[in-house]
Parts: structure tokens; sequence; C-alpha cells
């Protein structure tokens, strides 16, 4: 799971399967990612969460407020949990880094928070 391949090119991720050099990211990629993850059907809406995670990220260097991510993309309050369940397979495919020392937290399995850990 260390490397995927993309029109000829092979691209690095680490042990849990995240992108090591974010500049490798696109569409097809994200294809790539989120079949890994287990998403056969990489819709619309699951790439219009993912675009805005990455634009996000790269403009404040940070994991943006989920809500605030639906409602940025025009879906429902819970949007990223629907379509992703776990919003770090959502950053994973976005092609963005490991967060260091967070993971995200749930009780319920619909509401996340971020702690941190580790």
């Amino acid at each position: 799971m260390f490397n995927i391949e993309c029109n000829g090119r092979k691209l690095a991720r680490d042990k849990d399967g995240f992108l090591l050099h974010a500049e490798d990211w696109n569409d097809e990629v994200a294809e790539i990612l989120a079949a890994d993850e287990g998403y056969e059907e990489f819709n619309d809406e699951k790439k219009a969460i993912v675009k805005f995670l990455r634009s996000y990220y790269l403009k404040f260097n940070a994991f943006p407020i989920l809500q605030s991510v639906c409602k940025k993309v025009g879906q429902g309050r819970e949007c990223v949990t629907k379509e992703f369940i776990d919003p770090m397979k959502a950053w994973k495919i976005a092609g963005l880094p490991k967060p260091d020392g967070i993971h995200f937290v749930s009780m319920d399995g619909k509401h996340f928070m971020m702690e941190e850990c580790c």
C-alpha cells in the first residue's frame, strides 16, 4: 500500500496510505485513493468535499470545522460523515499529509470531533 501508480507515475504514500507529496494529487489520484478506501463510487458530492478540504488546507494549513465544509459545498449539515463516515478518509483522499498528533473520535458514528493523541 505504500505506492500507487497514476498515468505511469509512481506516487509515494506512508504506511497509513497518505500521500507523501501533496503536489502529486490530482482528480485521477483522488479516484485511486477513494477506491483504496473502499469507495467504488466517487460521486460529485464526495469530490466537492475533498476539493474543499484540499483548498482550505492549502490556504490555512489546518483542518476546517466539519459543518463549515458542508455549508461551503452546499450540502447537508453532516455531509462529511454521510459521504465518508470517517473525516480522516476524506482528508486522505484529498491527498493531504497525515495530521500529527490528532485523530477523530465519535460516540455515535455521526458526530466527530478532533482530539489530540499519540
